[in-house]
């Protein structure tokens, strides 16, 4: 039989257990390295924008945060990593509406749902597309473009490497009456490698991705997807400007956690998120790419998701995209 002193040696070791348990229950969130999940290859313009933010994210909380790029198959990839991971606060997936708004209008079957396998945190920005061909190309304009297109229909190709640079493209077709060629690809920065190279005749790409290759002159910038003239190319005209009467395609970026986030641990990330995106860093990153800083409350973010998915799809639909 144990003895009296065994007995309290027992106690006592299992009182040391807790005491020695209690502080790691009771850390301040966050207290561990945070991982970005990014849909989209390194260069990209949400890949710039989650760099950005990482950066500020660590100065501002001490903790490492890693940008951790998963690109391919239309967000597939990052959006079914995220959906399973611990909703702990320390996997994000900061993403755009390709995964959140687009693809359940691109695709028959979605390997995660963009609604029950998210926890909402916040809108981050909306930007805006630049069209894009080869310095080199005959091609100097919108109206040389749609002439192009008209003159010989199917030879032109685009490249796409998001559902916002193809449906981008997919809407120019349908507003301008031409017939052209999409190439998909795993993110925008790859398929303006294919660019340079003269792959592909055009393309649309964030404004991120396409201003450095416009202003090293390797590229030649055509028009603006939205509905404005961006700060950074003043002169540059919106595809509307440029003769196609109507067209106004922009995109967004969000955060969100995967399903199941305690709501203490959300509204903390979203504070989080808020917070950084007054930083020198993120301010700098937003002013250099003529973009805008657009935040919400998790709820927001959620009735936001709702209607862009709802006018997504419209706009998919009118362009005659069918699903895949």
């Amino acid at each position: 039989m144990p003895t009296f002193f065994s007995r309290l040696c027992a106690v006592s070791a299992l009182c040391a257990a807790v005491l020695a348990a209690g502080p790691v229950h009771a850390q301040p969130y966050p207290s561990k390295p945070i991982t970005i999940v990014v849909p989209f290859g390194a260069g990209s313009g949400t890949d710039q924008q989650a760099r950005s933010m990482a950066q500020a994210l660590g100065a501002e909380y001490k903790v490492p945060v890693i940008v951790d790029n998963r690109a391919g198959a239309s967000g597939f990839i990052a959006a079914q990593y995220v959906a399973k991971a611990a909703p702990d606060g320390y996997t994000l997936l900061m993403t755009t509406n390709t995964t959140h708004a687009a693809n359940e209008h691109l695709f028959k079957k979605l390997p995660y749902d963009p609604v029950k396998d998210f926890t909402p945190v916040t809108l981050l920005s909306k930007g805006h597309m630049l069209l894009l061909v080869n310095a080199e190309s005959p091609i100097k304009s919108v109206a040389d473009l749609v002439a192009a297109a008209k003159k010989s229909p199917g030879k032109l190709n685009f490249g796409s490497g998001s559902s916002s640079s193809r449906v981008a493209s997919e809407l120019l077709k349908q507003m301008a009456g031409i017939d052209m060629v999409n190439v998909p690809y795993k993110s925008n920065p790859l398929a303006i490698t294919d660019l340079l190279g003269g792959q592909v005749d055009f393309m649309f790409a964030d404004a991120p991705t396409a201003l450095p290759q416009v202003k090293s002159g390797k590229l030649r910038a055509l028009a603006v997807s939205g509905n404005k003239r961006l700060a950074a190319v003043p002169a540059l005209p919106t595809v509307e400007e440029a003769g196609v009467k109507g067209y106004d395609m922009s995109y967004w970026t969000a955060v969100y956690l995967p399903p199941g986030a305690p709501a203490a641990v959300t509204n903390k990330v979203n504070e989080m998120m808020i917070k950084v995106s007054a930083a020198p860093a993120v301010v700098a990153y937003q002013t250099t790419t003529s973009g805008e800083a657009v935040t919400s409350t998790p709820e927001g973010l959620a009735q936001f998701q709702a209607a862009e998915s709802q006018k997504w799809g419209q706009v998919i639909r009118a362009a005659g995209i069918q699903p895949e």
